[in-house]
């Protein structure tokens, strides 16, 4: 049995798309990708079924930046 253990996301991770602060970790059978909030949404489609693991701190948005 193989444990999962993620560290929590920090301003040093950044969205493989277009390298903003990462807020979701999707841990895929062959690695992992990192996404902003925004490209989460948009890729959601293509990762959800494949996942083994999807690390959500999108909620840290709003508590670290505020309603806009």
């Amino acid at each position: 049995m193989t444990t999962l253990t993620t560290e929590p996301l920090t301003a040093a991770d950044r969205c493989d798309r277009c390298g903003a602060q990462a807020y979701v970790r999707v841990v895929l059978p062959v690695g992992e990708l990192l996404f902003c909030g925004h490209h989460s949404r948009e890729h959601a489609p293509a990762y959800a079924d494949i996942a083994t693991y999807i690390q959500d701190e999108t909620d840290r948005l709003l508590a670290e930046h505020g309603a806009h």
